[in-house]
């Protein structure tokens, strides 16, 4: 059973990290980081200062995609992240029955590590039935009923009936026959059992990490996928909220003329609205009841959403078509925004839960103006934030905002420093002693490379912001120069990033220990309120 610590409300002035829950790798992890792994995560940022922990989003990726913005599912967790640590401690025995630990040299490979952790699930389920039921999951799956059930229902199918798309299911199956859907539930009654099982499980361990978490006083805050798969629970069940012949993604911009597509449905925005946005206001409170603060992912799409005909997405020389924006009329988009903005702020706050907007991107006027009047913060990235060639001070960003360098989409700070000119460096270099009495000293290596000297007065720069939240990422502490994701391209280089190495060796590293000796010194000089011990 979930439920929120009493202590954690948010904090004014507080500086945070940004990390995919895979990259957080510790000795007993088994191929990516997991649940477990939270609690070690949190101590170590929490003795450099940080008392907010973001994680990228958590529910089951689909298998065509390894990003976690293309889910199968808006609710639950993935059971790649199950701890089998803890696990063998919830249904003792568990890694007796299952198949060797995978090591975690290289890069992730998510194929091996859900392997790994089906067969420790399968193990424990078995385990626990012979033991007989229990009370604890059969009040789970009653208080989660109306997104559990579902999913169970809709993993069960995938495993038995295959894992194509619910399209290509049995008639009955694809079109949610009321027979059809009985007699499933019949047939693969165990298989639901499991999959519910799964939820529990994961749910159990999530509500353990948060315990420990909110002892050394250190927040989590999640992130909101715009959107689901075409090939999903939500999608199979809700099909009339969402438009599968529009596929949603972003028009041309300075940094991709073409656009993005992101083979997702595009809502239909009329029947969410003659629901009161019943699917979002559900999905928002789900989340607040697994964080402290939210990340409104494609804040502007909730106004307008760009959106591409599903069939003959690009034209003859493969360039993607243009698309249109739903609404299209600005005042009509306008209000859209605000009376969703509006209902994921109620019902974050129901769960005692709030919100951060993704405001990046081309965004109308109209858009921060309903911001503030929803005291919905809002980012500031700093190499964005410019007066015309000049960065702006980051003491003069609004009060209601995240500063930081970058996002799990760009560069992290260390190679966008790198790619700036000597000119800009040097610019950048009096930024930091005007705003922050951390001058940089110019000398070759500082005008060539990422020093340490950089390092300590950029983190200086960004902690003296006047925003009540920094979020670095987490290669930033140590100023690595290796990216989480590079949008609009595919491969094995997005989302497989990880620390170099597991964090009972990290946090030992000379070289790691003075840079996060470095951000703890930008946060107590900033006067941001540090983690409790």
């Amino acid at each position: 059973m979930i439920s929120k610590p009493k202590d954690q409300a948010p904090r004014p002035r507080v500086a945070g990290v940004t990390a995919p829950l895979f990259s957080l790798w510790t000795a007993q992890s088994a191929g990516l980081g997991d649940i477990a792994d939270l609690p070690p995560t949190a101590r170590w940022l929490a003795d450099a200062g940080f008392g907010l922990l973001q994680l990228l989003p958590l529910a089951e990726l689909s298998r065509w995609s390894d990003s976690p913005y293309s889910a199968r599912a808006a609710f639950g967790l993935d059971p790649i992240y199950v701890s089998g640590t803890w696990l063998d401690e919830q249904v003792p025995g568990t890694q007796a029955d299952a198949p060797p630990r995978p090591t975690d040299d290289g890069p992730i490979d998510y194929g091996r590590a859900r392997t790994y952790k089906e067969a420790l699930l399968a193990a424990a389920f078995a385990r626990f039935r012979r033991a007989g039921a229990d009370a604890d999951l059969a009040a789970f799956r009653e208080r989660h009923r109306d997104w559990l059930e579902p999913l169970a229902l809709y993993g069960a199918l995938k495993d038995r009936v295959g894992d194509v798309g619910w399209w290509d299911w049995p008639t009955g199956l694809a079109a949610r026959e009321p027979e059809a859907l009985a007699r499933a539930r019949a047939e693969h009654r165990d298989a639901i059992d499991y999959h519910a099982f799964k939820q529990w499980i994961l749910h159990t361990q999530w509500a353990r990490a948060r315990r420990e978490l909110a002892a050394m006083g250190v927040a989590l805050m999640g992130d909101l996928p715009f959107s689901v798969t075409a090939d999903s629970v939500d999608v199979w069940r809700e099909r009339a909220l969402f438009r599968r012949d529009r596929s949603l993604g972003a028009p041309g911009d300075q940094f991709n003329e073409d656009g993005q597509d992101w083979m997702l449905p595009a809502y239909n925005w009329e029947r969410l609205a003659a629901t009161d946005y019943a699917w979002m206001r559900r999905r928002v409170r789900y989340a607040g009841l697994l964080f402290d603060r939210v990340r409104v992912d494609h804040l502007v799409g909730l106004f307008r959403s760009y959106t591409r005909p599903m069939e003959d997405l690009r034209d003859d020389d493969g360039r993607l078509v243009p698309g249109a924006f739903d609404p299209a009329d600005p005042a009509a988009q306008e209000a859209q925004g605000a009376r969703v903005l509006a209902a994921m702020i109620e019902s974050a706050a129901a769960e005692g839960a709030t919100l951060v907007a993704e405001d990046l991107g081309c965004i109308p006027d109209y858009v921060p103006e309903a911001m503030a009047r929803l005291e919905l913060p809002g980012y500031r990235v700093l190499i964005w934030e410019k007066d015309g060639e000049a960065f702006r001070d980051p003491r003069e960003y609004p009060t209601r905002s995240v500063a930081c360098f970058s996002t799990h989409d760009t560069a992290p700070v260390t190679a966008w420093y790198e790619s700036l000119g000597v000119d800009e460096r040097a610019e950048l270099h009096a930024l930091c002693e005007r705003s922050v009495g951390a001058p940089i000293v110019l000398d070759d290596a500082a005008l060539s490379s990422f020093s340490p000297a950089v390092h300590g007065a950029l983190l200086k720069l960004l902690q003296g912001s006047s925003s009540e939240l920094t979020l670095l990422l987490i290669q930033e502490l140590y100023a690595s120069a290796e990216r989480i994701n590079t949008p609009a391209t595919v491969g094995p280089h997005n989302w497989r990033y990880r620390l170099p190495a597991p964090l009972e060796l990290l946090r030992e590293q000379p070289a790691i220990k003075r840079a996060l000796a470095r951000c703890r010194q930008a946060v107590v000089d900033a006067g941001r309120a540090p983690a409790r011990a």
